[in-house]
Parts: C-alpha cells; structure tokens; sequence
C-alpha cells in the first residue's frame, strides 16, 4: 500500500476535525488510556467518510515510523458481533506486521487497552484483486491458502463506547492477530461449511460456522477487494485478510489462554500474560 493511498488526502489539506480524532486515538494508544468516542467530532455523528480519513491518517502516521503493511482486515461480518456492537454493515482496516503474535505466543500485559478475541479465517493472497467488481471466482483464483486466525480486537475509546464511525476512525478496532501454522489450499475446504469451537481453558466460549461470516468468508472476501479497488488501493499478491469472525467475540483477561478449532483448517492459539517482563526478572 502507498503512503499516498493510506493517507487519503495529502497532508496539508487534512481537515481539522480528522487531525483532532487522529490525535485522541493515537494519545490513547500511546498512554494506554482510553478516549472518549470521537464519533462526537463529526458532523451528525454518522460522517463514515471523514472516519475512514481519520483511520487512513493514523495507518500513514504508522507507516511514516516504519510500520509495514501486510494486509487488511474485515470486521462486523458476523451477525453477532454485529448486534454485540449495534451496527448493520462490514469495516475494514490496515493490518501490520507488528501486530503478529505467533501460534501459541502470550500478549503481553499492558499490550492493549480492552481486548477481546474472536476466531476466524484467514486468506492469503496469491494474485491481485484490482477489479471495483470483484467476484468470488476472482477471490477463488487470487486465494493463495487459508490459515485459522484469533484476531485479537481491541478499542482505544472507553467502555468500548462504539459506533461504526468510532470503529472505522480506529482502525476497524484492529488489536493483534495470531495465524496458524499449516496452510491449506482452497480446494480441500468449503469455507461455509466450516465449523468453528473457540475455547477459553476448558470452558467453550464461542462457537460458529462460515455461513456467519457474511454467508461465507469469501463473500466477506469479495466486499472488501470491492471497496479497495473502488478507493483506488486494491489487495496485492501476499496480503493478508482477515475475512471476519465466525462467532461471538470474547473479552480476555491475564491469564486466559484461547484456542480455536476451525474444521479443515486446523487449530490456533494464545495466550494473556499475567505479568510483565520485568517483573519476571
């Protein structure tokens, strides 16, 4: 992705409103304490446009420190999630290598503000997606492999306090995400007929198929190539998608450990530390 694309605008002609927004979110990020919505920055609070700026701002900020992207993801597939957050559509945001955790990895404490975790699937790229009118056979043929994936969602504004606006503003509430090990191509696995069974210890806090994520990952797949080529920054050949959750997401505490069990796919894990580094010392 290129600077220009992420940023949207350029620089010297950013609205006001998106740099204060971009500011709250990123103060949030940096102190460690959340904001309030910055849905209340906009006009009628509804402004999904200016909220995208706000998140592209904030993702070329990123990159101007040497942050990479590796792709992006989908959020508010999931008609659970959907009512957990009351909104009725899809987001997306940029993804970056440092918010890799390895499969059976620990989140540091102090790493995010609110996280919450939720289990899906994720597809890697082995083509580029540039048409406005992506379909799933173009998705079909891109797809290099699909991998289970924890996305591990977070918000930088209080309470998780959230419309979509707020959630778009903040990066599409993108935390870390952790991806399984083994890929597995697109021929051996239906993707909306997968089954999925995430658990916290012994106790199963999640459960969903691919059906739930917009009818199926790939459905969740062809929207957002579609939105991205029509913003004139397409997916490219090794991006990373997170197509959406497949089931209700979880807060986490330090402590709980997570593991999902996607059929066909395989199995994904992480845990929550309960202390830091320094104390281990």
């Amino acid at each position: 992705m290129s600077t220009e694309h992420a940023a949207g605008v350029r620089p010297d002609a950013v609205p006001p409103t998106v740099v204060k927004a971009a500011d709250m979110l990123a103060e949030a990020t940096r102190t460690g304490v959340a904001c309030p919505p910055v849905r209340t920055l906009f006009e009628g609070g509804t402004d999904l446009e200016t909220a995208y700026a706000v998140q592209q701002l904030n993702v070329r900020r990123g990159q101007d420190r040497g942050r990479r992207i590796v792709g992006r993801k989908i959020g508010l597939t999931s008609v659970a999630v959907q009512r957990q957050l009351g909104v009725d559509q899809p987001d997306f945001g940029a993804l970056f290598a440092d918010m890799a955790v390895p499969d059976g990895g620990e989140v540091p404490v102090g790493r995010l503000l609110q996280p919450k975790v939720e289990a899906e699937v994720a597809l890697v790229l082995g083509r580029d997606l540039p048409e406005r009118e992506c379909t799933v056979v173009d998705v079909l043929r891109a797809v290099d492999f699909a991998l289970p994936a924890l996305e591990i969602v977070d918000s930088r504004i209080a309470g998780w306090d959230i419309s979509l606006v707020d959630t778009v503003a903040d990066n599409a509430s993108c935390g870390l995400y952790v991806l399984g090990a083994t890929p597995v191509p697109l021929t051996a696995v239906d993707l909306r007929t997968v089954t999925m069974t995430m658990t916290r210890g012994h106790d199963t806090v999640s459960e969903g198929t691919g059906a739930a994520c917009l009818g199926s990952p790939l459905n969740a797949a062809v929207w957002l190539a579609s939105a991205l080529a029509e913003r004139g920054d397409p997916l490219r050949a090794g991006d990373l998608v997170l197509t959406g959750a497949l089931g209700p997401m979880t807060p986490a505490s330090p402590g709980d450990v997570f593991e999902a069990r996607i059929s066909g796919l395989g199995s994904v894990r992480v845990g929550f530390a309960t202390e830091t580094e320094g104390d281990r010392a």
